[in-house]
């Protein structure tokens, strides 16, 4: 058994990240204006729901899915919510296991940080014979729509995370869904890869070994915990800010892969035009690229000052697939390529030192 199950306590407040829901609201395709719809008998109000630091309690959590249920007219919703959870929507959980070196990996980290994303489900594994077994409990009761559509969801958000870090459908994979075969039970091909079945004891998700310790072919370095220490040192400076549109889409930013954001995502996030988005933060006296750019030169100067890493492996890091379009980028920041900033930055550091 490679893992026993994790002992914490239940919370009873307020703990679900918001972000969840307004993916949900997303795929309903909801305007600001149409949220309410979304948050009928929640007791949440639309600024609070919008706030990117909102927290949600279980209960608010579940009505929210059945109301979305009823506003799709799509029983298999959850499939459809799961595509839209990859990685990079479940904030440092997501940023530590698609860095992590191989897939084993990245479900033992989603396994420890699932309760602060979500502290009523529970991911537990175990090895059997040559095979991993996921199992997924929920440590609330469910009616039988809503664990039907979050076990939909769950499973595709795993797949989200297999699939980014082999690189291709996991075809080995084996489904064990608690739930009787559905009406939409066709449908389960075009967003689960591997063998599908319905009315078993328990919610299980088996894959081979060996597919597991495959190395993650989206970050095959081994530098992921420095990647994490870093973006982690970053989000913890941006705590005491207000929450202006700078603040949260720097969160956004330092939550995924650097330079991978887009602005249309960005103000898709924020339930709002991609005009709208570059309205407010020329308000703020800013912009969508001067904010990258800030982001993305933090993240360099910190890999350049606090690390051994070469420039390239930095590059890679930084999600540039050239390290000439990297020191390129570098040398707009700070007017010297990389190579002679990191010897300046030591300097600097010797001579206060008093060497």
């Amino acid at each position: 058994m490679l893992m026993q199950k994790a002992d914490g306590s239940q919370k009873t407040g307020p703990d679900i990240p918001s972000n969840y829901s307004r993916l949900i609201a997303r795929e309903l395709d909801l305007s600001a204006r149409q949220l309410p719809r979304l948050l009928v008998g929640t007791g949440l109000g639309v600024t609070q729901f919008l706030s990117e630091d909102s927290l949600l309690t279980v209960a608010q959590q579940v009505r929210i899915l059945r109301n979305a249920l009823e506003l799709s007219g799509q029983p298999e919703f959850g499939l459809r919510l799961g595509r839209r959870l990859t990685p990079a929507t479940h904030g440092a959980m997501g940023f530590v296991a698609y860095s992590s070196p191989d897939f084993l990996t990245a479900l033992q980290a989603i396994h420890t940080f699932l309760p602060t994303r979500a502290s009523f489900i529970e991911l537990n594994l175990r090895q059997v014979d040559d095979r991993l077994e996921c199992l997924l409990d929920y440590q609330e009761s469910l009616d039988d729509d809503i664990q039907r559509c979050l076990s939909d969801a769950m499973v595709k958000a795993l797949f989200e995370f297999g699939e980014f870090m082999i690189g291709r459908p996991l075809d080995e994979a084996e489904i064990y869904f608690a739930h009787p075969q559905p009406g939409y039970h066709g449908m389960y091909p075009d967003f689960l890869s591997g063998k599908v079945h319905f009315g078993c004891n328990q919610l299980k998700l088996t894959f081979p070994m060996a597919l597991c310790r495959e190395p993650n072919a989206s970050a095959n370095h081994g530098n992921y915990r420095l990647a994490l220490q870093q973006c982690e040192s970053m989000l913890k400076q941006l705590q005491s800010d207000k929450p202006s549109y700078q603040t949260r889409l720097k969160k956004m930013m330092l939550s995924r892969p650097p330079g991978t954001l887009s602005e249309d995502e960005a103000a898709a996030s924020l339930f709002m035009s991609k005009r709208t988005l570059a309205r407010k933060l020329k308000h703020e006296g800013s912009s969508f690229r001067s904010i990258r750019d800030e982001i993305l030169s933090w993240q360099a100067e910190s890999y350049l000052c606090d690390s051994q890493l070469s420039i390239e492996a930095i590059a890679s890091l930084m999600n540039y697939h050239d390290s000439a379009n990297f020191r390129r980028a570098f040398k707009r920041w700070f007017g010297q390529p990389p190579e002679q900033f990191r010897l300046n930055a030591r300097a600097k550091m010797t001579h206060s030192q008093g060497f």
